[in-house]
């Protein structure tokens, strides 16, 4: 007869009665709701954002911001290359040449303004402007899909832009040139918004991807060795960080909208602001403005009432690009 054992077993399956902590975390995962899963995920996301920012910040004092971007796009080549070598050549067949050359062009215009901005202006202050991109979006859907918008929403969208002219608190000389990339930053973002919609019709998430890493790259080269600064081993093992927090935050955000419905979950990407202005304040010393504090509840306020609307119009609300600035 084998000794007794000392830990208690299941009578049916001889396993151990108590689950482990990991066992016990995957139930209570699986017992949420999707929604909840998402917001939990984007949370996260919001938070990885925040940080990315504040990294990119960091290491534009030292480095012209399209050598950044050039840096960060050479460490997501090597992440993505194994998956383009294995579909090459299938995964660049494509019937919509043009609009991924265009989706490609906004991309590097989108990250090289809104990199600009998040280097020379406050965390927060760069963060509020740049959830204008939903309101340029409603704009643009109106324009090029042919989308129809009501009053309720066109009024969102006009005070939602009330929140941005008070973040940027023009002064009487004129815009903060800054802001005013920010703020173009967010409508190129909107832009590629609107691109996505068209190419998900017809194209693989594969093909979508291999042109934005490849041409990407490609693109940046040329100013990035114009303006190339040697950098010390501290920067590339930083532009590598980046690079890697990117992908975590591209994962993040994946799995928020994978798992939960965009116009539920979307309010909580909003902690990316309260998360900004943290690290703002411990890193740099950044202490938000009256200003940034109003605009941001004009901002966020018209948002969320144009997400509500979409949804209530059962009108896609998609996640912001991963590729673009934070």
């Amino acid at each position: 007869m084998p000794p007794p054992s000392d830990s208690p077993q299941s009578a049916d399956s001889g396993t151990p009665a108590l689950a482990t902590p990991l066992v016990r975390f995957r139930s209570w995962w699986d017992g949420l709701s999707g929604n909840v899963r998402g917001s939990i995920w984007l949370f996260a996301a919001g938070l990885v954002f925040a940080v990315m920012g504040a990294l990119i910040k960091f290491v534009g004092q030292r480095l012209p911001v399209v050598e950044i971007l050039f840096l960060r796009q050479a460490f997501v080549i090597v992440v993505v290359s194994p998956a383009i070598i294995k579909g090459f050549p299938a995964v660049f067949r494509t019937e919509r040449l043009g609009l991924h050359t265009l989706r490609v062009g906004l991309s590097a215009i989108a990250m090289t303004t809104g990199f600009t901005a998040l280097v020379h202006l406050p965390l927060a202050e760069a963060t509020a402007i740049s959830f204008s991109r939903t309101l340029f979006t409603t704009m643009l859907a109106v324009v090029i899909l042919h989308e129809i918008v009501g009053w309720r929403r066109w009024t969102a969208t006009a005070v939602g832009f009330v929140g941005v002219v008070i973040v940027a608190h023009p002064s009487p000389s004129g815009l903060n040139e800054y802001a005013l990339l920010a703020l173009l930053s967010a409508f190129f973002v909107a832009m590629i918004m609107i691109c996505l919609r068209m190419l998900a019709r017809t194209e693989r998430p594969a093909t979508i991807i291999a042109y934005q890493s490849v041409c990407l790259t490609v693109i940046l080269a040329g100013p990035a060795w114009y303006f190339w600064v040697w950098p010390t081993w501290e920067d590339l093992a930083l532009t590598a960080v980046i690079g890697g927090v990117m992908s975590l935050a591209q994962f993040v955000n994946i799995k928020a909208y994978s798992n939960g419905e965009a116009a539920a979950i979307a309010p909580v990407e909003y902690i990316r602001l309260l998360a900004s202005a943290g690290l703002g304040f411990m890193m740099f010393s950044e202490v938000p403005t009256i200003y940034t504090v109003i605009g941001a509840v004009f901002i966020i306020g018209s948002t969320l009432y144009t997400i509500r609307r979409n949804a209530m119009k059962n009108t896609p609300v998609p996640p912001r690009p991963p590729e673009v600035a934070p």
